[in-house]
């Protein structure tokens, strides 16, 4: 994976098209590009433990230690931050995801910001790369992380 390549690209966009290593294309896009016809179904991308405060309440340290110890791709659905561009918000509430996986970690660090990511089926790449994006492993699970502690399993 050529991350200088890849991260000029996004940065000279705000957005980068990818085709990943099971043929699928995902699109990742700066928060300050989204427009309301984008649709909603975005999850936000961190590389670290502490740029949840940057896209969700601040919610307990049993939340936390579920993000931080998980040990497979997970996406999690909390409440939004308040600096979340409006309408990106489902019902309050945003999806987001630790990339754990080093390649894909080292691109999101490099960018340097939490990004939006979707899968876009009928969007051409214009970048390729072999590592596979660990969003769409078949052991993906989805939770939900409330303010006061409460989990609930959506997909497991």
């Amino acid at each position: 994976m050529d991350h200088s390549v890849f991260v000029k690209q996004f940065r000279d966009q705000g957005f980068l098209s990818i085709k990943e290593g099971n043929g699928k294309v995902i699109t990742l896009l700066q928060a300050s590009h989204w427009k309301p016809e984008m649709g909603t179904d975005w999850v936000y991308l961190l590389f670290d433990l502490f740029q949840i405060r940057s896209v969700s309440e601040q919610f307990s340290e049993i939340s936390l230690d579920i993000v931080e110890f998980a040990s497979k791709p997970t996406i999690y659905t909390s409440p939004a931050n308040i600096l979340i561009p409006e309408g990106l918000p489902v019902e309050g509430k945003i999806r987001f995801s630790l990339i754990r996986e080093p390649d894909w970690n080292k691109l999101l660090f490099q960018i340097s910001q939490p990004v939006l990511v979707k899968l876009e089926s009928d969007r051409p790449a214009e970048v390729e790369t072999k590592k596979l994006f660990p969003l769409f492993s078949p052991s993906l699970k989805e939770l939900y992380l409330g303010p006061e502690g409460d989990v609930k399993i959506i997909k497991g």
